[in-house]
């Protein structure tokens, strides 16, 4: 047993804080760290690999100059670069591959000091809302180890909600932040478009759709974390809007009396559960009780709209599959990939150019109106899913032709990728609990670029109606 017993109470800025001050070193968090993964992994299956030695080896390091030195701190294994370690998109394709550089993002995260001690598990390459890979096994939710954890991010999730660390890295393409961090009971922050970088492997991820972050269990991590990240790096072909100061410093700070509409279904959408639906509007009228203005209203689209950036996801997966196969020297094979997978290539398959930019003019079209909506509001409220967690095996059913999948994410996160095609930010918070006992996230969108505007609202709900006791029985 670790000697640090109350490793688990502490958020990152809590940690940091307390090596800092000297109250435990950073060999302690680290070894703590260790033996929380070693314990809780084999049954939730968060992580596809550990280096306890790493994290040892750099705690045992001079004091690195960064305001979160000595944090045990998890990577996605999802096209993010840590040099020594093997990276594998969630695929046997990848089978052996070792990084040779770090991503820019790594590079920060070293930067600011945490202690990378393993990685996450992830669906092949992101494609799913669950994280149940054929090559790495399923993740399971440590509030039901029957449920699934959401995806894709679905591995960082389970090891932050379970307390083997307190804050993971995660990206977002369709919702794959907010998503788990809903299923898990976690904080989880979309950034703007181009806030954090994709460099050097990739200007972007999705044509844009996708971004970097963390779960986390607190807002102020969220924000300590942003702050360590954020801001454009050479060669990146676009960046988002420079903020006015440190994000940590929204924390806590007066977000005024905003302008707020709320919605539990969009036009075209499917139903919402009752337990979402609830959470959703509990969460309104606890935003209508700090002050502000809150109604029912929503920006004119229709999901049917949305439809096309089927098309473009599926693109992508067909050239991430077809670029490791030529690395590979071969072609690719339908056995390389699952099921499911190769099904989304081949939709793929014969897609020309002009079809492919006309998806994307149409989307940005959309995006151009729902971008009115914020000239009138300054945060929307939705539910995070339309669905408690599912049990494992619902969301991803191999035999799935790629318009059944995507009719499945579409009908259990209808609220979540819509705003990864406009590039806002958006954060889940874990307000809800079903009548089960399971986490219901709560969906805040804000503006372009208006992160400051997201963490002041967050920071004065976590304060309002704190989550930060609400841990699953393992977390304990």
């Amino acid at each position: 047993m670790a000697a640090f017993s109350e490793y688990g109470s502490f958020d990152a800025v809590g940690l940091a804080q307390l090596i800092e001050r000297r109250k435990v070193s950073a060999s302690e968090v680290a070894e703590a760290a260790a033996e929380r993964i070693a314990r809780l992994n084999p049954a939730l299956n968060a992580l596809t690999a550990s280096f306890p030695e790493h994290g040892a080896a750099l705690a045992a390091q001079s004091p690195v100059e960064g305001h979160l030195c000595g944090v045990p701190f998890l990577l996605k294994d999802l096209s993010t670069h840590l040099a020594g370690t093997r990276l594998t998109n969630g695929s046997a394709l990848y089978a052996g591959y070792v990084s040779t550089e770090s991503s820019t993002i790594v590079e920060r995260y070293l930067r600011a000091g945490l202690v990378i001690v393993g990685k996450t598990n992830t669906p092949e390459f992101g494609l799913s809302p669950a994280t149940e890979p054929l090559f790495t096994g399923a993740t399971r939710n440590p509030w039901d180890l029957e449920r699934s954890a959401a995806g894709s991010s679905g591995g960082s999730a389970v090891a932050v909600a379970s307390g083997m660390v307190p804050a993971a890295h995660a990206t977002d393409g369709g919702g794959s932040i907010r998503a788990p961090a809903s299923a898990c009971g976690l904080v989880g922050l979309k950034p703007t478009r181009a806030r954090t970088p994709s460099g050097p492997f990739a200007g972007e991820g999705w044509g844009g759709y996708s971004v970097a972050h963390v779960l986390s269990r607190s807002v102020r991590d969220s924000a300590a974390l942003l702050d360590a990240t954020h801001g454009l790096a050479p060669g990146d072909p676009y960046a988002a809007p420079t903020p006015a100061g440190p994000f940590l410093c929204e924390v806590g700070a007066d977000p005024g009396r905003l302008r707020m509409a709320f919605t539990t279904r969009f036009a075209g959408g499917p139903e919402t559960e009752p337990d979402c639906m609830a959470a959703t509007e509990q969460a309104a009228a606890l935003c209508a009780s700090l002050g502000h203005h809150v109604e029912v209203d929503q920006p004119d689209f229709s999901m049917d709209e949305f439809a096309c950036s089927n098309l473009v996801i599926a693109t992508h997966i067909r050239l991430a599959i077809l670029q490791r196969a030529m690395a590979l020297g071969r072609d690719a094979e339908r056995g390389d990939v699952e099921p499911l997978t190769w099904a989304a290539a081949e939709t793929a398959r014969g897609t020309t150019a002009a079809e492919y930019a006309g998806a994307i003019n149409a989307l940005h079209g959309v995006s151009r109106r729902i971008a009115r909506f914020f000239d009138r509001y300054d945060v929307l409220i939705t539910p995070t899913l339309a669905q408690v967690p599912p049990p494992l095996g619902t969301l991803r059913k191999q035999d799935d032709s790629y318009a059944e999948h995507r009719r499945k994410v579409r009908d259990f996160a209808p609220f979540t990728g819509i705003f990864n095609v406009t590039g806002q930010p958006a954060i889940s918070l874990p307000l809800g609990m079903s009548r089960e006992g399971l986490p219901v996230g709560v969906q805040f969108v804000g503006g372009f670029g208006r992160e400051d505007v997201l963490l002041r609202l967050s920071a004065q709900l976590e304060q309002a109606q704190p989550w930060c006791g609400r841990r699953p029985p393992c977390a304990t």
